[in-house]
């Protein structure tokens, strides 16, 4: 600073005998009245003239802060580390609190500070950046109200922001002072507002050299909060705040609308908070709203926030609003920005894959991850594990309203939209390619103008199917209008393992009733075809077999000639109609089926069929035949390389070796055809492997594995539909009678006739005529006693 000609020679002095003055003895003031307390024991005591100027700048703390209990721990025992003159680095100098608007950085920053004043006796500053707004405060302002509010003469503030800095550093130094940068826009805006480390001998002219000759540590520490995370600054803490949780924001919100109010409609409270996102300023203004109308309930409250149009138009309350908040950070962004935002908040879902967010931009995965990060960086966007980010729910509806009221017009938010719902459509089409080689399905799907992902293993393919279906389900129900329902009628198709499975079995309900209303309207039979033949399917795996063959013959009625459902809808039905004994009608069926795989040149579904024949036969008594049959099946999907296909030929063939005695082979059979269904998360199929295979213990006179196989089964078919747990049941009984459990087994009996009586089925007069019988011989069981039927077709791969 001595060349430095900014200074003229007076100030520089005025500048350097204040700086000199205060690393010796504290700060002084140009007046009495600047003096707020007296000096603190760890420094010598001023000259009578200049008391010491001790800042008290904090704002009022929340009087209803409630929660962050771990956050305020964190944050509380460093400063009081860092406020108790630690040794040369012991703790962090910059504590930085970054999160989304409306997260409660300010007030957990401030409640801290508060709780920590103790600590920093000195003093504590503050200013609010007012980084989030248009018009962020510069450094050298900030720094010329902070020395002046240390004592510090206008006429001894230097003009530039370096010299100010250093002034300020000087006059901090031996001090201990809490320093709250609020609002922080980046990381460049507040450096030149820390103190210096500890231990430097800092830019002033003095630096921090104490009276002895020795270097004293400051004692000096800076909370920052904003929503920009602060991963530029270096040696600082991060602390990433996150919503509340449940319990903390029901404490908040009854804080706020009073105990006894909160606790009469908890309920309806937790529907308030889950609308609000768990963001702490959602859920003040939401609880100030019915803090002000005593005559509202929480539940009125609740429906008016269950509106998403509406939604963040009723969280506004005086000079509040989540909108407002939001409007502060979305302004701050670049073009390329604003847009990424905008168009993200078109997707649905819980979070989105870097892929599926490329799709929707338009661009390449590189591009779109610069984007994605710098989004990261501005907390509108938050990530989950790598390559999957997440805006909040209310963000989400702010960048849904941004994109319809801002420059991007319905045609570009429409293909957005459907450059995603093509990504998961060519993705959705390869995981079923890579599960069933030979099945030419997916080449009757409508075509796409984006490429899928590409997959290692049918694992990898599988993960990201179940790791992407609620996204994938939610893209599907986005799309349903014109133009775009045909492919999400065949993404459904492609997707329906997660129906096979169990997984997402209502969601995907929803979505297909939702194609058929659709189509129905616009007169597009082939897709309604479509859309019907895939929640016969879903029908049929939960049990509901009656809507199953209504949807499934209409399906067939509308387009008969569609190759895709020419052969799956007739294999579906034959199951349907042998589970309800219906033996010729379901072997007209799978021959129909077969025939049409074979003129397409399916081979994959020729096996599905082949092993639905022989279950046919099986029930026809020709057990041999069914066998041979179901060899054949096996041997195709071996030569195909089908690995859970390949399950569905093992387990059909241990059905057919149980019923002909050959059961070692047919515990074979079963046991690697359950790991390939775990292996594959077929919660469904595993579950029914389950049960094959305590009906095949049971007949080789092992009750006690075929009960443990029977609770292992009826524990995992949640979804399966009553008659078949009507079928578990009474095996279960029967194996537990076996091993002396008799009123287990009786009860066991008791559920499953209930169930047959309610749905009149034929097997309520086998299970009364079990519970007339004391106990169950071990032996096999009659060939009808428990039907081979009971459980989805052993050809799964025809669907």
């Amino acid at each position: 600073m001595v060349g430095d000609k900014r200074l003229g020679e007076r100030d520089w002095l005025i500048a350097a005998e204040f700086a000199e003055r205060t690393a010796l003895h504290g700060p002084t003031a140009p007046h009495e009245a600047t003096a707020l307390h007296a000096p603190t024991a760890l420094h010598d005591p001023p000259a009578a003239n200049a008391p010491v100027v001790r800042p008290a700048q904090l704002p009022a703390a929340a009087p209803d802060f409630t929660g962050r209990a771990d956050a305020v721990r964190e944050l509380s025992g460093l400063l009081a580390a860092q406020g108790g003159a630690p040794a040369q680095g012991s703790a962090p100098p910059v504590l930085a609190v970054s999160g989304i608007g409306g997260i409660g950085k300010t007030a957990l920053a401030v409640h801290v500070a508060h709780a920590a004043r103790r600590h920093f006796p000195d003093g504590q500053l503050y200013v609010d950046l007012r980084g989030a707004g248009p018009s962020p405060a510069e450094p050298d302002a900030v720094l010329a109200a902070f020395l002046r509010s240390l004592g510090i003469p206008d006429a001894a503030i230097p003009d530039g922001t370096e010299e100010r800095t250093a002034l300020y550093r000087s006059a901090l130094a031996g001090r201990r002072i809490l320093v709250l940068l609020d609002n922080a826009r980046d990381a460049d805006q507040i450096r030149p507002l820390l103190p210096g480390d500890p231990g430097d001998p800092g830019d002033g002219p003095h630096g921090r050299t104490a009276p002895h000759g020795r270097v004293a540590p400051h004692g000096c520490a800076t909370l920052v909060t904003g929503r920009a995370t602060m991963a530029g600054l270096d040696g600082a803490h991060l602390v990433d705040l996150d919503v509340m949780s449940p319990e903390e924001a029901f404490s908040l919100f009854a804080l706020i609308v009073g105990e006894e109010r909160a606790a009469v409609e908890r309920e309806e409270v937790m529907d308030v908070l889950a609308s609000c996102g768990f963001l702490p300023l959602a859920i003040r203004i939401a609880a100030s709203r019915l803090a002000s109308r005593r005559t509202w309930t929480v539940s009125v409250l609740a429906r008016k926030l269950a509106d998403e149009r509406r939604r963040l138009d009723e969280l506004r309350a005086g000079d509040l609003a989540v909108k407002a908040s939001f409007e502060l950070g979305y302004g701050q962004l670049e073009p390329e920005q604003a847009r990424a935002f905008r168009l993200l908040g078109l997707a649905g879902g819980p979070d989105i894959s870097l892929s599926a967010a490329a799709a929707v931009f338009g661009l390449d995965d590189a591009a779109s991850r610069t984007l994605m990060e710098s989004l990261v960086g501005t907390s509108l966007l938050e990530p989950t594990v790598p390559g999957r980010y997440r805006l909040h729910d209310l963000l989400r509806l702010y960048a849904r309203t941004c994109a319809e009221r801002d420059d991007i017009p319905e045609a570009e938010r429409e293909a957005a939209l459907s450059r995603l719902l093509d990504f998961y459509l060519a993705t959705a089409a390869r995981v079923y390619a890579a599960e069933r080689p030979g099945d030419r399905t997916v080449e009757h799907l409508a075509p796409t103008t984006r490429p899928g992902l590409t997959f290692e293993s049918s694992g990898a393919a599988l993960e990201w199917l179940f790791t992407e279906a609620d996204c994938l389900i939610a893209c599907a129900r986005q799309c349903v209008a014109d133009g775009r329902r045909r492919r999400v009628a065949d993404l459904l198709t492609a997707a329906l393992d997660l129906a096979e499975s169990g997984a997402r079995s209502y969601q995907y309900e929803g979505v297909a009733e939702a194609i058929i209303e659709s189509a129905q309207s616009a007169g597009d039979v082939r897709t309604e075809a479509r859309a019907r033949a895939t929640l016969g399917n879903l029908y049929y795996f939960t049990g509901r077999f009656e809507h199953a063959e209504r949807e499934l013959e209409r399906a067939l009625d509308l387009a008969a000639r569609d190759p895709m459902l020419a052969s799956r809808v007739p294999n579906r039905l034959g199951s349907i109609v042998l589970d309800q004994g219906r033996k010729e009608e379901a072997e007209a069926y799978f021959n129909r089926a077969l025939d049409a795989f074979r003129a397409d040149a399916n081979e994959a579904g020729e096996a599905s069929a082949l092993s639905n024949l022989a279950r046919v036969h099986i029930d026809k008594g020709r057990a041999q035949a069914g066998v041979e049959l179901a060899e054949q099946a096996l041997e195709i999907y071996q030569r195909l390389g089908a690995s859970l296909r390949l399950a569905n030929g093992r387990y059909t063939l241990g059905i057919a070796l149980t019923r002909t005695g050959r059961l070692d082979e047919a515990l074979t059979h079963l046991t690697q055809a359950l790991g390939i269904f775990r292996d594959s998360r077929q919660q469904l199929w595993e579950g029914m492997a389950h049960f094959r295979l305590a009906e095949t213990h049971l007949a080789a006179g092992r009750p006690a594995r075929a009960a443990w196989h029977a609770e292992r089964s009826l524990a995992m078919q949640g979804l399966c539909g009553e008659w078949r747990r009507g079928s578990l049941l009474t095996v279960l009984g029967k194996a537990l009678s076996a091993v002396g459990q008799t009123d287990r087994a009786r009860e066991c009996w008791q559920e499953a006739l209930a169930i047959y009586q309610r749905l009149g089925s034929p097997e309520r007069e086998e299970v009364s005529a079990l519970m007339g019988v004391s106990s169950i011989s071990s032996a096999a069981p009659p060939h009808g006693a428990t039907r081979l039927h009971s459980d989805p077709p052993g050809g799964m791969t025809a669907h």
